[in-house]
């Protein structure tokens, strides 16, 4: 059985941090550098998120499949399979958040934030989605 307490959590902070950053009253009472700073807190929490979840993905298909299935294979691979697991509905979809991830490690730009912090909203709730499969499925 999984503790999906950590997963929890994260998504609970990945959600304050998005209502912070799309609160326009917010934005008026914060200097350009505080609310840059709230949106980099944003794109970390992205980060994090992300990577318990595909994290999470791979250990429910590790416990219900067997390691053999899962060791080794592409993210898009490991997507295909816990799509063919209605764990998620779209591989593409998360095939994206996984390119947003990436970017969020080579490259740390205004651009890159803005694709970040747009994304992180959709991100959410196919993440919620995956949280509530997997605690559906939790034996």
């Amino acid at each position: 059985m999984l503790d999906l307490s950590a997963f929890e959590k994260a998504l609970h902070a990945l959600d304050e941090a998005i209502r912070a950053g799309a609160s326009e009253e917010l934005k008026q009472l914060l200097t350009p550098g505080q609310y840059n700073t709230l949106r980099y807190g944003l794109v970390q929490r992205f980060e994090f998120t992300y990577e318990l979840s595909w994290k999470f993905i791979k250990r429910w298909l590790e416990a219900n499949l067997g390691a053999v299935y899962v060791d080794g294979v592409s993210r898009r691979e490991l997507f295909r399979i816990a799509a063919e697991h209605r764990l998620i509905a779209d591989v593409e979809q998360w095939m994206f958040f996984h390119k947003l991830r990436n970017l969020t490690s080579h490259t740390y730009d205004e651009d890159t934030a803005n694709e970040v912090c747009t994304g992180a909203e959709l991100f959410y709730r196919q993440a919620c989605l995956l949280r509530d499969a997997l605690a559906a499925r939790n034996d």
